[in-house]
């Protein structure tokens, strides 16, 4: 009888146990997401870098993937194993996903070495911190937040989809007011998709998963934030940077 009368503090008991065993997971989880986006963003930084530095010291080298039809294969290639990742993460193991998105966050270091020759490096630097301050504020809101952000995110979806066509048209058309306000948005949608995002990789999140799948997730959602962050610096380097 008394422990029929100690079985509702039981099941509590373990209602709270399973509950903080949850939380816990949870937070590993968003711990691999924000540490695989962090390594990627450094290999980025560290290979953008040295690429600029080998053009400075080579002009032929600079030459070839500034000003040759190579630019375009160093542009493309970036857009190219983006969606080759997402879409053929889930046929891959998590090793070889990892490892694609280090090659993808290379090759994306590669693209972005040009902003050292448009911008001082001063600047960059400090566009940077600014941009992962910007960055760290809006996902943790997405984070804690438990507002849903589902609405949100299809207007921002929307908005970025009339941002690249807004980009396409204003390489013809060479506007400066265009091009402010398409930077004007980009930083608005860019920041709206930090949280949203956030909220979303959070929320994919199930217990139940074994190795293989979280870690899939973890990579797809590295990659997400990764994103959001490196176009959040280059909309916000178009309005704090220094030219050279």
């Amino acid at each position: 009888m008394s422990d029929f009368g100690n079985y509702p503090n039981r099941m509590a008991g373990r209602g709270a146990a399973a509950s903080t065993a949850v939380d816990e997971g949870l937070r590993a989880y968003m711990l691999k997401v924000y540490n695989l986006m962090a390594l990627g963003l450094a290999i980025t930084g560290v290979a953008a870098f040295a690429t600029f530095q080998m053009a400075v010291s080579s002009p032929a080298f600079a030459q070839a993937i500034y000003n040759s039809p190579l630019r375009w294969v160093v542009i493309l290639a970036p857009v190219a194993m983006v969606f080759f990742l997402s879409f053929r993460i889930h046929k891959m193991s998590v090793s070889a996903a990892q490892t694609t998105f280090w090659v993808y966050a290379a090759l994306m270091g590669l693209s972005l070495s040009s902003i050292f020759l448009v911008y001082t490096g001063q600047s960059i630097v400090q566009t940077f911190f600014i941009t992962a301050a910007s960055f760290g504020a809006l996902s943790l809101y997405g984070y804690t937040t438990k507002r849903s952000l589902s609405a949100m995110g299809s207007f921002l979806v929307m908005g970025l989809f009339g941002l690249i066509i807004a980009s396409i048209v204003n390489m013809f058309l060479a506007s400066s007011a265009l091009a402010f306000a398409i930077s004007a948005i980009g930083v608005l949608v860019f920041a709206g998709l930090t949280a949203y995002d956030t909220q979303r990789i959070k929320e994919s999140y199930y217990e139940a998963d074994d190795a293989a799948t979280t870690g899939r997730k973890a990579i797809i959602g590295a990659l997400q934030l990764y994103l959001d962050f490196v176009n959040l610096f280059l909309f916000m380097l178009r309005f704090l940077g220094n030219r050279n």
